[in-house]
């Protein structure tokens, strides 16, 4: 009778603890709250002031699911779960938003995130690295579209040196986590708790200085290029204060180069 009640008793098991796990995202996200109050250093000789993380989304494939299943079909045609998440020099997530279909754009999950209002109403001027997808606020730097003086193509290059980071820690993450790499076939809910309960984890293996012995940087993914969007919808300021914030970090950075 054992051998009857083994399988489903673990898998109970399983869920019973991934839903603890998950809980303690609240927890992870709070960490963002908290560097917020200071300013960390990033990768590197060069660091750009003012930056506690880098910021971006990756794709997790999933079962098609019945409800609102075309939501769910990215621009690659897959079926997926577009994360969001942040974070920090030390190769730990400090936020994770697996909550949204793999049809919306970065940007629009960074929008309605619960770690934008934080740096929206931060008060240490500080900000995020993010890619050209996501519009330049004085809480999100990306690169200069299309740059042509030296002050501009050396931020861009450090940029892009510092900001693949949160690449490499999604390299680290699918790692140690396989199930992350292959199409996940379960409820969508219960995936995504799944794939918190994963980043939850890898802070764990981090903190416990678990080495990343099998993690081949090679295999990053190779990023789209993504047009250059508004701020904010309808919101010419912030982008105007952003642009401003960008050109005074440029600068201060070619001049102590």
């Amino acid at each position: 009778m054992l051998g009857f009640i083994k399988q489903p008793f673990q898998k109970l098991l399983i869920r019973y603890h991934v839903k603890s796990v998950a809980r303690k995202i609240s927890g992870l996200n709070s960490l963002l709250r908290e560097l917020c109050s200071t300013e960390l250093k990033m990768n590197g000789q060069h660091i750009i002031p003012h930056v506690i993380g880098a910021i971006d989304c990756t794709h997790v494939k999933i079962i098609k699911p019945y409800v609102h299943g075309d939501e769910y079909i990215n621009r690659k045609g897959v079926s997926t779960i577009n994360v969001q998440a942040t974070c920090n020099s030390r190769e730990m997530f400090t936020s994770v938003d697996a909550s949204w279909p793999g049809s919306v754009h970065d940007s629009r999950i960074w929008y309605n995130s619960p770690i934008y209002p934080i740096m929206y109403n931060n008060q240490k001027r500080v900000c995020l690295l993010g890619d050209s997808g996501y519009g330049v606020t004085p809480w999100m730097l990306t690169p200069f579209k299309d740059p042509i003086t030296n002050i501009q193509n050396y931020f861009n290059r450090i940029h892009a040196r510092e900001r693949v980071i949160i690449e490499r820690c999604f390299g680290q993450l699918k790692t140690r986590f396989p199930m992350l790499n292959y199409t996940i076939r379960l409820k969508t809910d219960r995936t995504c708790r799944y794939i918190m309960c994963a980043f939850i984890l890898h802070n764990c293996a981090k903190f416990l200085n678990d080495p990343d012995e099998h993690f081949d940087e090679m295999n990053i993914e190779e990023e789209a290029v993504m047009p250059e969007l508004y701020a904010e919808p309808n919101n010419g300021e912030v982008r105007r204060r952003g642009i401003q914030f960008r050109n005074e970090i440029a600068t201060l950075m070619y001049r102590q180069r």
